[in-house]
């Protein structure tokens, strides 16, 4: 009696489990449990292993969406075509104050790093910085200290080039 309610249970579990199984089919990009769409498409049968899709958002915009054309009435508006129609319009008085100010932040920032770069190149001396105490004592670290203050000042120029590239990105004042 206990081995046959043991095996009409483990039964029980095990048809759902099979029944939940369906084919799942592979057409491109596509998975389709539909058989008959499947052979339609010739998609291919996939095997060995579960399979799961998380549908995803359709694009909005993109290359087959038409632009906005028109400009935007009334104030003066600063809106690109790709702005949502929700956005907040900014007159063109505030968008040059805006651009006026990111250019300022921008040159200060390029001061800075163009002062810490000299720095940089004063200490790392071609290559050959001054020794200290602790470098006279350990060779190895005056070696990695040597080539710390190479990659600061590769870094500094990288990014010195990059605030020039974003102010160079900015309208004309």
């Amino acid at each position: 009696m206990k081995n046959q309610l043991i095996t009409l249970l483990l039964i029980a579990v095990a048809v759902p489990a099979t029944w939940a199984q369906d084919r799942i089919y592979r057409c491109g990009n596509e998975y389709t449990n539909n058989a008959q769409q499947a052979r339609e498409r010739g998609c291919k049968l996939v095997e060995g292993g579960n399979v799961t899709v998380v549908q995803g958002r359709r694009p909005t915009g993109g290359a087959s969406a038409p632009a906005a054309t028109s400009a935007p009435s009334g104030g003066g508006g600063a809106a690109s075509p790709a702005s949502p129609p929700t956005a907040p319009r900014v007159t063109s008085n505030d968008q040059k104050a805006r651009d006026s100010d990111a250019r300022a932040i921008l040159e200060s920032e390029l001061r800075k790093a163009e002062a810490r770069h000299a720095e940089l190149v004063k200490e790392y001396n071609n290559g050959a910085p001054e020794r200290n105490a602790l470098d006279l004592r350990n060779p190895q670290r005056y070696m990695e200290r040597t080539a710390e203050l190479k990659a600061s000042v590769a870094r500094s120029e990288s990014d010195i080039a990059g605030i020039k590239r974003e102010i160079a990105r900015l309208p004309s004042p």
